[in-house]
């Protein structure tokens, strides 16, 4: 198979969809991998790194879409790789689908397969491809967030984890699954006094089994929200319902309700966010302000640190994509239940019950 890496296109993204040793690997499987030209320089890879694994590398992305049977990428394609898309055509990363319309229906007139990361499960039902940039960016969230509490920022103006004899931030979680349980842990371990909220009774027991005395874990009903909500310095919003758009758990007359200077870090914005107040930023321009409130809501966090998390995120895939190419598409989705999860669309069709429900006008 011809398996194609372009340079990601999206803007402040610096991570690789594929590391040179898997390059070589899936080279010694009997496939040919070409790159293209510069592709892995945000996370430290250079072209000589991709030609010494056995990659070729092409000059822009047109040979790659014209000529790749297999395109692997970390986001979703941006409109001027949309257009390059061919019928047919196997395209495995992150495209949070539900999110966007002129994305699913840009791919559906394409007639691509999509194969998405965030979907594809394992056998005891985790998404195994999503958790790594999830555990990135659960810890970015508070680092972003001390951040954005800091009075240059447009916040209070309070240290996270307060100083002797000054009382620390308060810190909302909600969402108790991978990037909450990091963002959490990243909280108390600085200082603050932190409460973590889900609705999986379960899960909160674990965390307060595993979490430090400083995380108190509440179960997430609209009572409890409203009331930390008004009390927090800084709320993460970390909400998931895989393929689906996310929950608004947070909305604009709470908002208004909250603390001046606080900070919103929404970190599920790439599923349309769980806060009304809540829009898509970027790395460049990273925050602005509703009623006072800092709202924080880049749609890449794990791009800005595309060293770390293309290591993370190519241990993760690698397997998968060799896996796809060996078996080809029918033979990948039919291996398990998981894996056919992470069919998202094909030839024209919604192969993704969330994505179908959140626009049912595209669906069959």
């Amino acid at each position: 198979m011809i398996i194609g890496v372009p340079r990601e296109t999206k803007q402040d993204e610096y991570r690789v969809a594929m590391l040179p040793v898997g390059v070589q690997l899936l080279v010694q499987d009997g496939h040919t991998v070409v790159v293209e030209r510069d592709a892995g320089l945000g996370s430290g890879f250079g072209n000589q790194d991709y030609l010494q694994a056995g990659a070729r590398i092409v000059d822009g992305t047109d040979e790659i879409y014209a000529g790749a049977e297999l395109v692997v990428k970390v986001k979703e394609p941006q409109p001027s790789e949309i257009v390059r898309l061919r019928d047919g055509q196997i395209v495995f990363c992150y495209f949070h689908f539900a999110s966007s319309r002129s994305l699913t229906k840009g791919c559906l007139e394409r007639g691509i397969a999509a194969v998405a990361y965030e979907t594809l499960a394992d056998a005891q039902g985790r998404l195994p491809l999503l958790t790594p940039m999830s555990e990135v960016a659960g810890k970015m969230s508070v680092q972003e967030g001390a951040k954005c509490l800091e009075r240059p920022m447009m916040g209070r103006g309070i240290l996270l984890g307060g100083v002797p004899g000054v009382a620390p931030a308060n810190v909302l979680v909600l969402g108790g699954g991978t990037v909450g349980s990091n963002a959490a842990r990243v909280a108390a371990g600085l200082g603050a006094n932190v409460a973590i909220m889900d609705i999986d009774l379960d899960r909160l027991r674990r965390l307060a089994e595993t979490m430090p005395p400083n995380v108190t874990t509440l179960y997430c009903e609209p009572h409890a929200v409203e009331a930390y909500a008004a009390q927090a310095d800084l709320v993460v919003g970390a909400v998931l319902i895989p393929g689906a758009v996310a929950p608004k758990l947070i909305t604009a007359e709470l908002v208004s309700k909250m603390k001046k200077g606080a900070a919103i870090v929404d970190v599920c914005i790439d599923q349309g966010g769980c806060c009304e107040t809540s829009r898509p930023t970027t790395h460049s321009d990273p925050v602005y302000v509703v009623d006072e409130v800092v709202h924080y809501c880049v749609a890449n966090m794990p791009g800005a640190v595309g060293r770390t998390s293309s290591h993370a995120l190519c241990n993760a895939t690698l397997a998968y994509c060799r896996e796809l190419a060996a078996l080809g598409l029918d033979g990948f989705l039919d291996r398990s239940p998981g894996r056919a999860a992470a069919l998202n669309l094909r030839d024209g069709v919604i192969a993704c019950s969330a994505v179908a429900e959140a626009f049912p006008d595209l669906a069959p």
